[in-house]
């Protein structure tokens, strides 16, 4: 019988230099998309797929980050206070339970495939996801969840994957698809940001895994790829090497990649316009901002 999906590694030790001077204090995963934090999206879609214990692998400075999920009597205190029922509810939903939630400390910056290396211990013998809340997916049903009842009826590693323009692969591990069975394909092969020319598909691996623990023995071999670094795309193309399974799974969803400026602003625009409450009068501040270029040229 397979093992059920319990645990998930959260990698948020990056600087995230590229929202600078934000992130000078402000941990980027709790930077606000709308009125949650990125982290938020991540843990909620974890939870819709059965996610119990969450390992966050972090570094110096995310404080911030650690005491987001922490309960907070004073203002609890104060929204029961004022009757304002509905926040105290969305506060509530931001707490997590005592042992939950682990941290774990990535001393130095050597690349996703170490700090997944880095909880090690705390995944010991399981199957585990990775989840980057750099990568905010909007789906009817999460992406995470769709994976994992892929994962229950093919069991060995999952990768989300989406296609990507041939110009813009060199900046994504890319599949090498062995067999292509619709949202599922069967992958022969792993390239961690190909030359230009030399991308064997255009599917691209997307932050979202459901790996088997062989992959931490894998990076025990502190192999350095791509950029000098210790790439998790690495270790799991050596599951394939080895004859263990490893599948791409296309995501039925819009992601957003919320770690350059442009993928964050374009995520706060498309989940603000799928509130009811802010739609309207986003939506016309937008018409105008169309308009007033369009009369500017």
């Amino acid at each position: 019988m397979r093992r059920k999906l319990t645990k998930a590694i959260f990698p948020v030790a990056g600087l995230g230099t590229r929202f600078l001077p934000a992130t000078k204090s402000v941990p980027k995963e709790i930077m606000t998309l709308v009125d949650r934090p990125l982290i938020q999206y991540a843990i909620d879609e974890a939870r819709a797929a059965g996610i119990k214990e969450f390992i966050f692998v972090t570094s110096r400075g995310k404080g911030a980050l650690e005491d987001y999920f922490d309960e907070a009597p004073q203002l609890e205190q104060a929204l029961r206070k004022s009757g304002k029922n509905e926040l105290l509810e969305i506060l509530k939903n931001t707490n997590m339970e005592s042992g939950a939630i682990a941290y774990i400390r990535q001393h130095k910056a050597l690349g996703l495939g170490h700090a997944v290396w880095c909880a090690r211990r705390l995944i010991a013998n399981e199957p585990f996801a990775v989840m980057l809340p750099d990568d905010v997916i909007a789906a009817e049903k999460p992406c995470l969840q769709q994976m994992v009842e892929a994962y229950e009826e093919t069991g060995g590693n999952i990768v989300a994957a989406m296609e990507v323009p041939q110009e813009k692969a060199g900046a994504y591990g890319i599949l090498d698809v062995k067999e292509d069975m619709g949202s599922v394909v069967s992958v022969k092969g792993m390239v961690e940001k190909p030359a230009k020319g030399e991308e064997p598909s255009n599917l691209a691996v997307i932050g979202r895994y459901i790996l088997t623990p062989s992959v931490l023995q894998n990076l025990n071999k502190m192999k350095s790829g791509a950029g000098g670094e210790i790439q998790l795309t690495d270790a799991i193309a050596a599951e394939i090497d080895a004859g263990r399974d490893v599948f791409g799974y296309r995501f039925r969803g819009q992601r957003f990649d919320c770690g350059s400026k442009a993928g964050f602003l374009q995520a706060t625009v498309s989940f603000g316009l799928s509130r009811p409450e802010l739609r309207d009068e986003l939506a016309q501040y937008l018409r105008e901002v169309v308009s007033l270029e369009k009369a500017a040229e």
